[in-house]
């Protein structure tokens, strides 16, 4: 008895170890207000970097590994949760436009750098952030001071 828990533990310990986590990096928020001013957000289409911030934490926790899937539709990637039918190539999304010319598995690792490159696409062609729900829903019209307060 032993013994099997004893293997059993380190089973799980070594595929915890080698396979790929679905666990992303959560960028603090300071981290991503910095982030976005380096990148050029404030201001980008008449937004604030405090709107960015607000879609961000609606959007994905701040997490750099989200997916949503949108009833087998579509499916939402990455820390800005970009859609398979019109910014990237999943592979599974019929139909889709890839305007970003990306597979959309690029949009969930820790390097955000091509996320940051087609949420400015994104936001360019729909002249702001109305592509992005949970913008619309809890960050539009709002003040939004508290998402770049102390950074």
């Amino acid at each position: 008895m032993t013994k099997s828990i004893l293997f059993f533990g380190f089973l799980l310990v070594f595929l915890g170890l080698t396979l790929p986590g679905t666990q992303g990096r959560r960028i603090p928020r300071c981290e991503l207000v910095k982030i976005l001013r380096n990148r050029s957000f404030e201001g980008f289409v008449g937004k604030t970097v405090a709107d960015w911030v607000c879609l961000v934490q609606h959007e994905s926790n701040y997490d750099t590994h989200a997916f949503n899937d949108n009833g087998g539709k579509s499916r939402d990637y990455g820390i800005f949760q970009i859609n398979s039918k019109y910014w990237c190539d999943d592979g599974r999304t019929p139909g889709t436009s890839n305007t970003c010319r990306i597979n959309c598995s690029k949009f969930q690792d820790d390097n955000i750098e091509d996320d940051i490159r087609c949420a400015k696409i994104i936001a360019k062609e729909a002249r702001g952030l109305t592509p992005w729900v949970a913008w619309k829903k809890y960050c539009q019209g709002k003040k939004l001071d508290s998402y770049v307060k102390g950074c």
